[in-house]
């Protein structure tokens, strides 16, 4: 709730020259006491919401639920019955190592150190190591003045986004990497890709910040950062057995379908949470999360019916996951129009990116990590520069009237690039790193063949 200003000091100072100026005189100490009690009051108006703060908790455990069991659901019935407990089990025990590592020292990376200097417009410092000053007291601020949340609830907030975000890549290298590889992989990763490109995104001495880059949930930060590295990690890990000689399908859709309603439903935290407080800009970016993903189902689902004479279940689900990541970086910056329109190019494009990019290259990104959450993040974050645009329904920051698309879509552009070369870099030395240190990254062929679940984790999904 608000606290109520006594007296303006404009009031104040009408009130001061209404008098004869002998009383002015006298009153000028008044008048000064009464400014600094506004002042005092003003500053107390930043108080802690606990409408907010409720808010805020509620969407933390919508990205949980949308990784675990969302995700895990969603990749789980993607890969064949044999691999099923292996992708189930990276991404539980993943997000689980994500975590402790944030809050071990990725959220001081991520968002502490000095204001300015050094290497502040790229990462961090560990000041806050183990969320050391991180206490009851302390706080974040919001986006609207006078409004702010404890500051662990910003921290519990932004480590489901690290844990999503890392948990992600596992798709991409499904079915044939060594499970201590993967999360060695993901540990390295997590610390020298997605804690620097938070950073520069998300903090405000961030090199991307500054330039005035929009990311309102992550199309940057998580979906090319995460899709880059799923890409290079399956390059370099090589393709399955028996890929393009022999059919490798989803072994049950059903399992699939539920977790695309879980990572849906979880995804109205991850995007509507972003706002970091409860108002009419976070009704947009709840509206636009459904607007989008519908479109993009239509829109793959149409392509599909098109190109190949049937629109499938699977295209579906794949379609509205293309317009969930399309809509995550524009969410609040959107106008509805705008939001229908960007999810539906998605689903056309991430159609095109999955049927054909990946054949024409021959890479084996097992689950389409790239296809669906790099592709569907870069067209995201371009189109970002132009839905947010005023004159066509959007929400931009600062003047409306001084807006360019021009000039968003210039700096838009510098965040795509910067977090393609990244990202893909660093996925470059840990899948080196990880070579070295596991005597190679994949499993045998033999323990290929018989499926990750009996020969990773010694057990069956299925009798």
């Amino acid at each position: 709730m608000k606290t109520s200003k006594i007296l303006g000091s404009a009031a104040l100072a009408s009130l001061l020259l209404a008098l004869p100026a002998f009383a002015q005189d006298a009153a000028q100490p008044i008048a000064e006491a009464g400014a600094s009690v506004a002042e005092a009051v003003e500053e107390v108006a930043a108080v802690v919401d606990k409408g907010d703060t409720a808010f805020m908790l509620v969407c933390t455990m919508l990205v949980i639920f949308m990784t675990v069991p969302g995700l895990a659901l969603f990749y789980g019935g993607l890969v064949r019955a044999k691999n099923i407990l292996s992708v189930l089990t990276q991404v539980f025990l993943g997000f689980s190592m994500i975590s402790i590592l944030w809050v071990t020292y990725g959220y001081s990376l991520a968002f502490a150190g000095p204001t300015e200097g050094g290497l502040s417009a790229f990462i961090g410092d560990f000041s806050k190591f183990f969320l050391s000053g991180v206490t009851l007291e302390s706080t974040a601020a919001t986006f609207s003045a006078g409004f702010e949340l404890p500051e662990m609830v910003f921290v519990a907030f932004q480590m489901t986004f690290a844990c999503i975000t890392a948990s992600l890549i596992i798709g991409g290298i499904a079915e044939r990497m060594k499970f201590g590889a993967v999360m060695a992989f993901l540990a390295i990763w997590f610390t020298f890709s997605y804690l620097p490109i938070a950073h520069m995104v998300w903090s405000g001495p961030g090199l991307l910040f500054g330039m005035g880059a929009y990311d309102f949930a992550g199309g940057t930060v998580v979906h090319i950062n995460s899709g880059v590295a799923a890409l290079v990690a399956a390059i370099l890990l090589g393709r399955r057995i028996g890929y393009q000689r022999e059919p490798i399908a989803p072994h049950n859709l059903v399992w699939t379908y539920a977790g695309t309603g879980l990572l849906w439903f979880g995804w109205f935290g991850f995007n509507a949470g972003s706002n970091l407080e409860a108002n009419s800009l976070t009704a947009v970016a709840l509206i636009n999360t459904v607007l989008a993903p519908a479109a993009g189902a239509l829109a793959w689902a149409l392509g599909e019916k098109i190109t190949r004479g049937h629109a499938s279940a699977l295209g579906a689900v794949s379609g509205a996951v293309a317009g969930l990541v399309a809509i995550t970086p524009a969410a609040g910056f959107a106008g509805i129009g705008g939001a229908i329109v960007l999810g539906a190019i998605a689903g056309v494009v991430c159609l095109w990116a999955v049927v054909n990019l990946k054949p024409m290259l021959k890479y084996d990104d097992s689950l389409d990590v790239f296809g669906i959450h790099g592709v569907g993040g870069i067209v995201g974050a371009l189109g970002t520069a132009i839905v947010a645009a005023p004159g066509l329904g959007g929400y931009p920051l600062g003047d409306a009237a001084a807006y360019s698309i021009g000039g968003q879509f210039m700096v838009q552009l510098t965040g795509v690039v910067i977090a393609i070369v990244w990202s893909a870099v660093v996925a470059l030395v840990a899948m080196l790193i990880v070579k070295a240190i596991f005597g190679g990254a994949r499993v045998s062929e033999s323990a290929e063949s018989d499926g990750l679940d009996l020969s990773s984790h010694g057990e069956r999904a299925y009798n």
